[in-house]
């Protein structure tokens, strides 16, 4: 087991490129943060009816998701317990019950198994098909449409998990009364590291004002995106991390907030009806909409793409990418969302390809000896931390561009890589808080 405690220096703000290309470091990702953090499954808006399923991932274990007949939903390992094969092959749909294509295992909507083929004259007598139902998702939790899952049944309540991110998620989320759905989804690969994507949305908002210049020069006065000439040249603006790894940012300070959402979105709800709701939700209307990862990989970006992260090995991730819009908005407002997220982080998005060129150039790179010992630099760290600073909980730094997000991020992921239960994660979570004396998290 390679011990990564020297690959990531907290103090110095180091990280060791061999973290990056390494598969038994790979591996123990698997086992230490994706089999213990709440990942993102399905919306309640793909899955709405009895019977009805979307396939995902945690890590690179393939789950399915599945309405049960009473309105409740299940989580199960897309694994048949005879040879190991899908118990279901398609991406979603509808279905009665799902059976095996390779020896025609059956099972229920909930993942137990219901038929064997030639059970009477081929198995023995005391054969039990109750041992043998799809392994269940122990740790299901719906957060205002979204449902998460866990494999440890040992984890933190999802609540608890968010911590002062909630704050931060609900302002994308819980804005409108009749929620969201889904009005796109596109997935792709990329031959890059996951925690490259996961870092992005976490903390670095510095990139967008030198990756992005000339998509933006061509978006900026677009009719469906956000005009991000409002930030100014010296923008101004704040960053947020919470314990368990979770940060994000946004332009503008309270009540300036510099809008990071679409011009029909923006119109929208500036109707009397919709700021009312907005207001009744939230207290206030808190346009803290920029960057937002939830660890490990559950990213909002303001326009509403919403897209999680499939690790693939060290040197690859899977992209799934939704563009969600308010299910109460009109068609003209949706489709307006949806042509921004194709224009912007879609495969053929302009600033997606340009983070996938930066990505895929920084992952080749690591491919050489003395480049994987240089490694990477985390020293943007000027402004000072603040905890539960003024209406912003948490800890964050009043400038939009700093890295102590995503130094939180990996002093989670470090934590998670060295502990042997969520018990020890919590204890070092505790005393390992930036900028601010050990206690219980939060």
């Amino acid at each position: 087991m390679t011990d990564i405690t020297d690959l990531v220096d907290i103090e110095k703000g180091r990280l060791n490129g061999q973290m990056f290309t390494d598969e038994d470091i790979y591996q123990q990702e698997l086992e230490k943060v994706w089999k213990r953090s709440w990942c993102f499954l399905a919306h309640d808006s793909q899955i709405p009816k009895k019977g009805d399923f979307f396939q995902n991932y945690i890590g690179e274990d393939p789950v399915m998701v599945v309405r049960q007949k009473d309105g409740s939903v299940a989580a199960f390992l897309n694994q048949c317990r005879h040879r190991g094969m899908r118990i279901c092959r398609v991406d979603s749909g509808k279905a009665k019950a799902f059976t095996c294509s390779f020896h025609g295992w059956s099972y229920d909507l909930d993942g137990k198994l219901m038929n064997v083929p030639r059970e009477d004259t081929a198995y023995p007598e005391d054969f039990d098909k109750n041992q043998w139902n799809a392994v269940p998702v122990p740790r299901l939790h719906n957060y205002k449409g979204f449902w998460f899952g866990n494999w440890d049944a040992d984890a933190p309540d999802f609540e608890e998990y968010l911590g002062s991110a909630k704050y931060y998620l609900d302002g994308y989320i819980d804005r409108w009364d009749e929620g969201m759905e889904v009005v796109s989804f596109n997935r792709w690969v990329l031959p890059n590291n996951w925690k490259f994507m996961a870092e992005q949305p976490t903390s670095d908002m510095q990139h967008s004002e030198i990756t992005h210049v000339s998509a933006a020069t061509v978006l900026n006065k677009a009719s469906d995106a956000a005009d991000r000439t409002l930030r100014g040249d010296n923008p101004t603006g704040r960053q947020f991390f919470s314990d368990y790894g979770h940060g994000g940012a946004w332009y503008g300070e309270k009540g300036k907030e510099v809008p990071n959402t679409g011009k029909a979105l923006q119109e929208w709800e500036k109707r009397p009806e919709i700021a009312e709701q907005i207001a009744n939700r939230l207290g206030d209307d808190r346009e803290v909409r920029g960057h937002l990862n939830i660890w490990p990989t559950f990213m909002v970006l303001g326009n509403y793409t919403i897209r999680i992260t499939h690790p693939r090995g060290p040197e690859e991730m899977e992209i799934w990418s939704f563009a969600f819009a308010p299910k109460g908005a009109d068609e003209e407002t949706k489709n307006s969302l949806r042509r921004d997220v194709m224009r912007t982080f879609s495969p053929a998005g302009m600033f997606e390809a340009d983070d996938a060129l930066n990505w895929e150039e920084m992952q080749a790179i690591l491919n050489g000896r003395v480049a994987r010992d240089s490694g990477f630099t985390y020293q943007m760290t000027g402004a000072p931390i603040q905890w539960d600073e003024g209406c912003y909980p948490g800890g964050s730094t009043q400038h939009v561009f700093s890295d102590n997000a995503a130094i939180n991020m990996y002093s989670n992921y470090l934590d998670m890589m060295t502990s042997d239960s969520w018990e020890e994660i919590k204890t070092k979570r505790a005393q390992h808080r930036m900028g601010k004396p050990s206690e219980s998290t939060n």
